[in-house]
């Protein structure tokens, strides 16, 4: 589990200083169905696909 999360989105309500996020929990999504096969079709920068 990361220890961190990042964000540099500073008008977000969950933005804190350092760019991190202070959310309790993170959404992210797919914009093709359940299965992504690269990070463009995510809103994940981290992503990658399991082998």
């Amino acid at each position: 589990m990361a220890k961190d999360v990042l964000c540099e989105v500073n008008n977000c309500t969950f933005w804190d200083s350092g760019n991190k996020c202070s959310a309790d929990a993170i959404y992210v999504v797919s914009h093709v169905g359940k299965q992504a096969a690269k990070q463009e079709e995510t809103d994940c920068k981290t992503f990658k696909p399991e082998r």
